[in-house]
């Protein structure tokens, strides 16, 4: 009860006190400016490579889904720089090469990707592109980059031992990948990878919105599985139990045997346990049922928990910081999308893992100056911005945020250009399904 109570007595002097009380006259924001509105137009060139239809329109065509979903970054990436000022139509002159896959867009009939298509269209897109331009052989796709927002990126597939054992397709080795998946000393996350949030429809929020001075009157907010017993019915990440493991990883790169990645797993129950600890406490407002006031309820809420599901990262995320609900990230080795423009730690709530049992007492404890100075930084629109694609692109958004990532990227290292006659590259190795005709 004593928890409860100071819970509510936070809640009642966030309401009375404005936003901007524990922050200091002419003190910055967290936020690097600079870099938010850096514009790359003008210094760096684009060629997107023009691919049969089969790649990308037609599989939208077929299926209007994959436009409005998490995964959908793909295709508006694509759809920016068609129009972006970045674009040459001169390969020659180009810094980066754009291959447009939409990957994501073959949907079962509950709208997730298909497992086996993925890989396979990416393999059929990559043998097109360099079978009709110079430009991927000259390099082995080292200066070009794909948009990968799958659950474990290029591993394609959403369980992570499966993705795990995939790994990351071979021929995409030395390109640069843009994917929405990110844990440190994972299999599926190379170095050099670009970590973007995941899509969420502009018109969507948009529709949501409720004025500023809306009160929060609810301590901690969750609306999603607890125990996914349809897609994990042996309770590999949603079971009730906690378990902590660690697996050894043995992958090809380059033709060599690697087998000293390890992958620290702690997953087991942290969505049960949120579930089981706190559904009768009246500071959190959890449960699966998703209902349509779930945004309006994201702004009434101060806390809004963002645990970790088949992967680490969800559209949750995303969605309270754009709300102006404090995320309370509970996923230890996430890699977050844009850290150098996203002041993460400082607007949000880090909770490890084993610590979920906690969780009220935790925050509960936060002093109500951090709390107001969290929600200070939340509100800096420019921070929401750049987690944002918007259909009218704008400076700041997630889509330049890209084009800043690249472009620091620059200028390549001449080792990056084969030899005449080299290959590092193995269009061999992989997994035979992957090689299934597409």
């Amino acid at each position: 009860m004593e928890r409860v109570r100071c819970g509510r007595l936070l809640l009642s002097l966030l309401a009375l006190c404005g936003l901007r009380a524990f922050v200091a006259p002419g003190e910055r924001l967290a936020g690097n400016e600079e870099v938010q509105l850096h514009n790359p137009v003008g210094r760096m060139k684009v060629f997107v490579y023009k691919l049969p239809s089969k790649y990308n329109k037609r599989v939208v065509y077929k299926d209007h889904r994959c436009m409005s979903h998490m995964f959908s970054a793909e295709i508006y990436v694509h759809l920016f720089l068609l129009s972006s000022s970045v674009r040459t139509h001169n390969p020659d002159e180009a810094d980066w090469f754009f291959t447009p896959v939409y990957t994501n867009c073959d949907l079962t009939k509950t709208g997730l990707p298909l497992i086996n298509n993925p890989p396979r269209m990416m393999r059929s897109a990559i043998q097109y592109i360099a079978r009709r331009w110079p430009y991927w052989n000259r390099t082995e796709g080292a200066d070009h980059f794909f948009v990968v927002p799958h659950d474990f990126g290029a591993c394609f597939h959403y369980k992570e031992k499966k993705a795990i054992e995939r790994g990351i397709l071979p021929l995409l080795h030395r390109a640069t990948l843009v994917q929405t998946f990110g844990q440190k000393n994972h299999a599926c996350l190379k170095e050099g990878s670009i970590v973007i949030p995941p899509y969420i429809p502009p018109n969507r929020i948009t529709a949501h919105l409720l004025p500023q001075d809306t009160p929060r009157s609810i301590f901690a907010y969750f609306r999603g599985v607890f125990y996914d017993v349809i897609s994990d019915p042996k309770g590999g990440y949603y079971a009730r139990y906690l378990k902590q493991s660690i697996m050894l990883i043995s992958t090809f790169v380059n033709n060599v045997f690697l087998n000293n990645v390890f992958l620290r797993r702690t997953r087991r129950g942290v969505r049960a346990s949120i579930w089981e600890n706190f559904k009768s406490n009246p500071l959190f407002d959890i449960s699966e049922e998703h209902p349509t006031t779930y945004y309006e309820d994201m702004q009434r809420s101060l806390f809004c928990l963002c645990p970790l599901g088949w992967a680490p990262w969800s559209p949750r995320l995303v969605e309270a910081v754009i709300f102006g609900c404090i995320p309370v990230i509970i996923a230890d080795e996430i890699v977050l999308p844009f850290t150098d423009v996203v002041p993460w730690e400082e607007l949000g709530v880090f909770v490890a893992e084993r610590d979920v049992p906690k969780l009220d007492e935790i925050l509960t404890s936060i002093p109500a100056g951090v709390t107001l100075r969290k929600q200070t930084i939340l509100s800096n629109s420019t921070i929401k911005q750049s987690l944002l694609f918007p259909r009218a692109s704008q400076v700041g958004d997630g889509f330049h945020q890209i084009l800043n990532a690249l472009q620091r990227m620059l200028p390549h290292d001449m080792n990056v250009f084969l030899k005449p006659g080299e290959k590092l590259l193995n269009w061999t190795a992989g997994n035979r399904e992957d090689f299934k005709r597409w």
